[in-house]
């Protein structure tokens, strides 16, 4: 047995079409809802009414972000099919000049010429459209677009990023449910990128501390219009 069927080698890309939407739907979740929370909570509302605007921006969340990464990532795919089409006339009305541009591609890789096209040769033998796809377009197993994977993923993350925040309302007294909900969120948006960046294989800190930043920013600035507000109405 070779080493490399005894130890298959598991590269981190191939998490990147969940990985993004779960990230991106966590954080958001995280982000947009305590943000929300606290917004509120500092135009000086009920602790029901804050509850009541924390749950309904978790729902019209994770809504928003299901259909948004639905609608993007089947516009991908759509690309992807389009070109994919075009690939396979291509390859049935010329075969001759697919076979000398996936040749060509190869010798700007450092293949000799002779070595190019008869990898070429070699490979639209066995899958033509396959070897065009993975080395003129770029698609691949890996990248190819799933609409409904990031959908789901995305919906659920969001849920999960939000609840967060609800729960941390839940426990605060009401003098306290600002600042609590605030330092709450940004340890949760903290956690998010540390686990982000270890799934990801990325600089952990630099990760936790972007995600950080980013989540204080958008408190702050949605307590200080709240409380701008709060006071004129």
């Amino acid at each position: 047995m070779t080493r490399l069927r005894a130890h298959p080698e598991n590269h981190l890309v191939a998490r990147i079409g969940w990985l993004r939407a779960a990230v991106l739907g966590a954080n958001d979740g995280i982000v947009s809802t305590a943000s929300l929370i606290v917004g509120v909570a500092a135009a000086a509302a009920k602790p029901s009414d804050v509850l009541v605007a924390g749950v309904a921006g978790l729902v019209a969340g994770a809504m928003s972000m299901a259909a948004g990464e639905y609608v993007s990532v089947s516009s991908q795919a759509d690309t992807e099919h389009a070109d994919l089409a075009r690939e396979t006339k291509e390859l049935s009305t010329d075969d001759a000049a697919e076979h000398a541009e996936l040749a060509n591609i190869y010798m700007q890789r450092g293949l000799e010429p002779d070595l190019a096209r008869e990898v070429a040769e070699q490979l639209m033998r066995k899958d033509a459209l396959g070897a065009h796809a993975r080395d003129e377009l770029g698609i691949s197993e890996i990248t190819t677009a799933r609409p409904i994977q990031a959908a789901l993923t995305s919906a659920a993350t969001f849920s999960v990023g939000a609840a967060m925040p609800l729960l941390a309302v839940l426990v605060s007294p009401t003098g306290y449910l600002v600042p609590i909900v605030s330092a709450a969120s940004l340890i949760f948006l903290a956690l998010l990128g540390a686990i982000g960046a270890r799934a990801g294989g990325a600089n952990v800190l630099r990760a936790t501390a972007r995600v950080t930043f980013w989540g204080a920013f958008a408190m702050a600035l949605t307590a200080g219009i709240g409380a701008l507000f709060g006071t004129v109405v």
